[in-house]
């Protein structure tokens, strides 16, 4: 018989493409995920990882095996959930992916209350780009995700997830001390068409909405540079290097060389919470996505 979680890890492999990475989304070391596929190996008489360079990719039998793999852990998942909610108490563990300035400004403040409220509930996080936390809850490598979308650049659930909103997020423009646009109650996107941008970079969704917004005003924006980090951003602006669009979560205080301007109209993104359709009935799911709820109100006032 097939051990569960030989193919737990094998199936962690699958979803995020490297040992490396199945042993963190897993909470285990890159030797044990390893030797759980070497045994796996050896139980089914199957090559199922090859060198690839610095890396490795699964054989087609792997491929199979993993497809398999996930329709087990589904149904491991259903028994799993059915077990806690006849408890009525969430608990086991809790995978949750969310991206960077969540992590920083909204995660600490709710895993702390759900530790709080709920010893029983083993909830781990892990920072993951937005755009790839969806296909990981609806391949089961997480359990639940904090995503967030702009209003001209959604981020659709696929078919088997569900969602429920969190909130919204407010975005200022930053500027340098002493520019033309910091005495501005607001701007509009047209009096920005001559700035030098700082932001994210091309394909992110920060940079996206920026370059549709923008083009939407007859402006094609100037972008001087790139940075990932929101801070990173801050730090550029106050060295008066340009102008950025920042959302609030997670800014922190800004220095005294940068000022907020209010952009009109003001632009936001909108905060998720997306879980699978199987485990939508497991108390663990259910408290997370009440506490994400319960706390934004005043996660979002203290960054305005």
């Amino acid at each position: 018989m097939l051990d569960l979680g030989r193919l737990r890890a094998l199936h962690a492999v699958a979803v995020h493409g490297s040992v490396n990475a199945a042993a963190a989304a897993l909470g285990y070391t890159p030797s044990a995920v390893s030797q759980q596929i070497a045994k796996l190996e050896r139980e089914t008489r199957t090559t199922l990882l090859e060198r690839q360079g610095r890396g490795v990719r699964l054989t087609d039998e792997a491929h199979q095996l993993a497809s398999t793999a996930q329709q087990l852990l589904s149904i491991v998942e259903e028994a799993e959930v059915r077990l806690e909610e006849r408890r009525g108490v969430p608990s086991g563990r809790l995978a949750i992916g969310c991206f960077a300035s969540a992590a920083r400004g909204l995660m600490p403040r709710v895993l702390a209350e759900l530790a709080r409220r709920h010893p029983a509930l083993d909830a781990r996080l892990t920072e993951v780009d937005p755009h790839l936390s969806i296909d990981l809850v609806a391949r089961g490598a997480i359990d639940l995700a904090v995503a967030h979308d702009w209003d001209i650049a959604p981020l659709p659930a696929p078919p088997g997830v569900e969602q429920a909103v969190v909130g919204d997020d407010l975005c200022d423009v930053l500027v340098p001390q002493g520019h033309p646009l910091a005495e501005r109650p607001t701007v509009r996107r047209e009096d920005l068409a001559d700035e030098r941008w700082i932001t994210q970079p091309p394909g992110t969704v920060c940079h996206d909405w920026l370059m549709r917004t923008m083009r939407a005003a007859g402006c094609e924006p100037r972008i001087v540079h790139q940075a990932e980090e929101n801070h990173t951003q801050v730090a550029l602006v106050a060295a008066g290097l340009g102008v950025a669009l920042v959302p609030r979560l997670g800014r922190g205080a800004l220095p005294s060389e940068v000022t907020t301007v209010r952009l009109d109209p003001v632009p936001k993104r909108q905060l998720s919470a997306l879980w699978r359709a199987g485990a939508a009935r497991r108390p663990a799911i259910t408290e997370t996505v009440r506490t994400l709820q319960e706390l934004w109100p005043s996660v979002s006032s203290a960054g305005s």
